[in-house]
């Protein structure tokens, strides 16, 4: 693969500073390299989905993007953008084939919020300063066309995928931030979606930012994300955790239902046992670029 020269500067300077290898780490239940995909974009998909597919496996890696050279090449970001306008048969297609198209429309309109202000140095004091959340109105107020509709990003998230009851959906959202679900290196696609989510799922139990077992405290932190879409991870999830944990919340029970499949033996026996309390962590609203990967 040939890397663009901004790219390939950063990466030099990266890999003199010995920090590549430590970021680039994978993490339980990830992928070990982004190229690993489970076959490729094909059919009816390719033509729409291609274009996102090659942008995020040449500026993602682990979930964060090099923002800098992908604005320096940004044109067929915006083709690709500009293409969903026209998506036609929309309400013919799988319902695979449309929860993936939100994904990647959703992941495809941040990519372009944050290159559209890049860098951000913003002064909000609710938010560090680069974080996407000091773009005025990126999620709630700006709008985009795609499907023949026109949606704010808070509008896919919060009324559209909604209708799916799936919420792992949540977590494929990137939103641009460091606290979020690991934006992969893939485009989403209607004959590998269920995989796809599969390891959405894993990953979020391996990742300390969404999900951590304190044994030692007697603690489950957990993403605000389950919070913000409660509902919905209680309607897919709480009725699987069983008669065990029938004293739990509602949400408890659905964390419990959704984190146990993944989560290492001993890990299982602690929750098992139901003497854990559960809390909130504190979402990361930094900006998921590499260049201040920390």
């Amino acid at each position: 693969m040939r890397w663009p020269a901004p790219f390939a500067v950063l990466l030099a300077l990266q890999l003199v500073a010995g920090s590549l290898a430590a970021d680039l780490r994978p993490v339980r239940g990830q992928p070990s390299s982004p190229s690993s995909k489970e076959g490729s974009i094909s059919g009816q998909d390719e033509a729409l989905q291609r274009p996102l597919d090659e942008i995020l496996d040449l500026y993602v890696r682990d979930g964060y993007v090099y923002y800098k050279a992908l604005k320096s090449d940004r044109a067929k970001l915006d083709r690709y953008l500009t293409s969903l306008a026209a998506a036609g048969g929309y309400d013919t297609w799988s319902r695979e084939r449309q929860i993936a198209f939100w994904i990647d429309a959703y992941n495809g309109f941040v990519l372009q919020s944050v290159v559209n202000n890049y860098p951000i140095r913003g002064r909000a004091a609710a938010y560090p300063a680069d974080s996407i959340r000091q773009i005025p109105g990126v999620f709630d107020r700006t709008t985009h066309r795609l499907a023949g509709r026109s949606l704010t990003l808070d509008a896919i998230e919060k009324s559209v995928l909604p209708a799916f009851g799936d919420p792992r959906v949540y977590f494929a959202l990137g939103r641009g931030a460091a606290g979020s679900g690991r934006l992969r290196s893939e485009a989403y696609e209607a004959g590998r979606l269920e995989s796809q989510l599969k390891t959405v799922a894993a990953e979020v139990v391996a990742r300390p930012a969404l999900f951590s077992i304190d044994q030692a405290a007697g603690q489950i932190r957990i993403s605000p994300i389950f919070g913000w879409h409660e509902a919905d991870f209680i309607a897919a999830n709480a009725a699987g955790a069983g008669a065990r944990f029938a004293n739990r919340s509602p949400l408890e029970r659905a964390v419990v239902a959704f984190a146990l499949p993944n989560v290492l033996p001993g890990e299982a026996e602690f929750v098992n046992r139901n003497a854990f309390q559960v809390s909130y962590s504190t979402f990361d609203w930094r900006l998921n670029d590499l260049a201040s990967r920390r």
